[in-house]
């Protein structure tokens, strides 16, 4: 016994050194699983992946950092700051680490532990302009001006030429009360960039102070021009329009911004008022319910709200609109006049003399106090005195607000480069409509492929992929095993099992396990090397092994050429498979063999004049070669067949010096 003791001791020894490198083989593994599901924003499934990393290796930084990362996106930034803090202790020297703890503390409101962040960030990334930002923007929230004007010092010295410096530091001047210096330091960024956004929004409101309303609308037509997307341009906007009567053009402005922030209060309050001018009364009450709704003290609002009722027939509505008000203001004596008003319609003759008695007995008392309706036509935000029901609203801080640096806001793609691709097309079970197509589109071997009974649901071909529905991860995983079952079966028959192997390779694709799934695609085409829908999900898989690889090291260079031989093989086979030369173009792009990606570009183009993606990518590969007026023009015709994100490439390249 004692020998066979020894023996197995022996064995487990000499097994150890070989665990112990499967099990880092498999973490690391594991890591580039959990980063491609946080890229292609399956946050949840990425949390697991990490999860797994911590609970085997609870000494790694990295995987704390990501799963704080995905969290972060999941919007649950205390969570993500006790991950990032945890990374934190096991790495000290990490800046992006001090970033994202500063971002979920901004979140979360606590700015002066958030300012402490960006400071270790720039101790140890001097060069960061965005987190000496964002240190700036803190110290602004604690009203800490003497330490804002410092930093940004510092910052106008190391950047002279960017001009969000100026335009901070013009903030910092405002915010002490000092609106001429503030308006040299707007001009000074606008002398450095005329399209500065932010400058541009400080410099309107500066002249909507002075009543120079059209220069002001002039200046914000130029915002907005640079951020399409911020309600609060519009609104601004809409306020010097209406200062120069122009309620139809303000009405639009006012219906942007809803659209692009449905909670601004301030957006549905003048909405309503301009509504009600033109006699939309109907809607005008929408708006002034949904102010309400969101702020039931809101007495103004709850004033015109019961003038509209009465106008409509809504009778009842208004008195009880007009009772709470005098509930609130027992001496409105004009809520009195309604109220008597109405109650006469409704044929209650006794409480509408009483609502007279009252008025006139205020009369007599001489308590009825004349109406001190102001002349201006806005009143602020804070002033709820009951005249000025029907003017429009102004925000009480008309401080410009920065917005914070963030390089994690938006999809995780996003942060590879300023002007991106349009991406390829993949197969998926998960498709969204995009800007040129609905959702998905029609391929013959693709139609086949779903006819039959192979797959468990519909596959597409789609380059704007939808997210991975949590509740389905663990479906994969079940139907993997399942898979691999019915694999091992043929094997012991010494068969293959094709469309065994086809399914688990698309459901390792589906939870971001690219490696097997290759491997699988690997077995496929060593017995059928002409099945097209194996050389392309090979060659989509291969470029997703790659989407974080930003540098091209050899190995990249490498893969990126085996997923043109890929591709090359399906239009040899199909040579109507225009998606496969379409993706074969993004592939030269990122080897920056922009002549071949022109020549697979316009490949797709000639069997499709109506391949929006193909115009787009073509024009970007055009301006890298610098032939601007080509990449304009495959720009425009991109844009004309409803790829709309091309309008602001060209309003940027047009901007630029030919030859720039």
């Amino acid at each position: 016994m004692s020998f066979l003791r020894n023996l197995l001791l022996l064995c487990v020894m000499l097994l150890l050194p070989a665990l112990g490198c499967r099990a880092q083989f498999n973490t690391e593994r594991v890591m580039v699983m959990g980063r491609s599901a946080l890229y292609y924003e399956d946050y949840v499934l990425s949390i697991q992946r990490f999860s797994l990393v911590i609970n085997a290796k609870p000494h790694l930084a990295e995987p704390y950092f990501y799963r704080g990362l995905a969290k972060f996106y999941l919007e649950d930034f205390v969570g993500a700051e006790l991950d990032v803090t945890n990374a934190i202790e096991r790495n000290p020297y990490a800046a992006n680490y001090y970033v994202l703890r500063g971002l979920c503390r901004i979140n979360n409101h606590d700015f002066v532990r958030a300012e402490t962040d960006y400071r270790k960030a720039v101790d140890i990334t001097s060069s960061d302009v965005d987190s000496w930002h964002n240190m700036v923007l803190c110290q602004l929230e604690q009203k800490a001006y003497h330490r804002a004007d410092s930093s940004l010092t510092l910052m106008i010295e190391k950047w002279p030429t960017r001009s969000s410096n100026f335009t901070l530091k013009a903030q910092v001047t405002l915010a002490q009360g000092d609106t001429v210096k503030a308006e040299t330091w707007v001009d000074k960024a606008l002398a450095v960039n005329t399209f500065d956004a932010s400058a541009l929004s400080l410099k309107s409101m500066m002249l909507l102070h002075r009543n120079a309303y059209a220069e002001g609308e002039r200046a914000l037509d130029k915002a907005i021009q640079q951020k399409p997307r911020m309600a609060d341009l519009y609104i601004n906007r809409a306020m010097a329009r209406y200062y120069q009567n122009n309620l139809r053009g303000a009405m639009d402005d006012y219906d942007t911004a809803l659209d692009l922030n449905e909670r601004s209060f301030v957006g549905h309050f003048n909405r309503a008022l301009l509504r009600a001018q033109v006699g939309d009364d109907n809607r005008a009450i929408e708006d002034f319910n949904f102010v309400i709704d969101h702020e039931p003290d809101n007495y103004v609002a709850i004033y015109n709200r019961a003038i509209l009722l009465q106008n409509t027939g809504d009778l009842r509505g208004a008195i009880s609109d007009i009772d709470v008000i005098l509930k609130e203001y027992p001496n409105f004596m004009d809520g009195y006049l309604m109220r008597a008003s109405i109650r006469r319609k409704l044929g209650d003759k006794y409480g509408a003399e009483r609502d007279e008695f009252k008025v006139l007995k205020a009369r007599m008392e001489g308590t009825l106090v004349a109406s001190k309706k102001s002349t201006k036509k806005t009143r602020k935000e804070s002033n709820q005195d009951l005249e000025d029901y029907d003017k429009l609203v102004v925000a009480d801080e008309e401080n410009q607000h920065e917005e914070y640096a963030n390089e994690y806001r938006g999809k995780v793609q996003n942060r590879v480069t300023e002007v991106r691709l349009q991406p390829c097309y993949v197969l998926s079970f998960y498709t969204r409509q995009s800007f040129a197509h609905d959702a998905g589109v029609y391929l013959p071997v693709l139609e086949r492929l779903n006819a039959s009974a192979i797959l468990p649901r519909q596959l597409y071909l789609t380059n704007s992929e939808g997210t991975l529905q949590n509740s389905d991860t663990e479906g994969y995983f079940d139907d993997i095993n399942t898979q691999t079952f019915n694999i091992s079966q043929a094997n012991h028959l010494g068969a293959v099992n094709v469309d065994a192997l086809l399914r688990r390779a698309i459901a390792y694709y589906h939870v971001r396990d690219f490696e097997s799934g290759i491997s699988d695609l690997d077995v496929i085409l060593e017995f059928e090397p002409k099945n097209i829908v194996a050389l392309f999900l090979r060659a989509q898989m291969r470029s997703a092994l790659l989407l974080n690889e930003n540098d091209l090291k050899k190995e990249t260079r490498l893969e990126l050429n085996r997923v043109i031989e890929d591709l090359k093989q399906v239009v040899i086979l199909d040579k109507d498979f225009l998606y496969a030369r379409y993706n074969m173009g993004n592939a030269y792009y990122r080897l920056h063999d922009y002549d071949n990606a022109i020549a697979a570009y316009t490949d797709v183009i000639a069997q499709d004049v109506r391949f929006a993606e193909a115009y787009y990518n073509r024009g970007l590969s055009y301006i890298v070669k610098g032939k601007l007026e080509e990449g304009l023009l495959d720009l425009s015709q991109a844009g004309e067949c409803g790829l709309y994100p091309a309008y602001n490439l060209i309003k940027k390249y047009s901007a630029k010096p030919k030859g720039g």
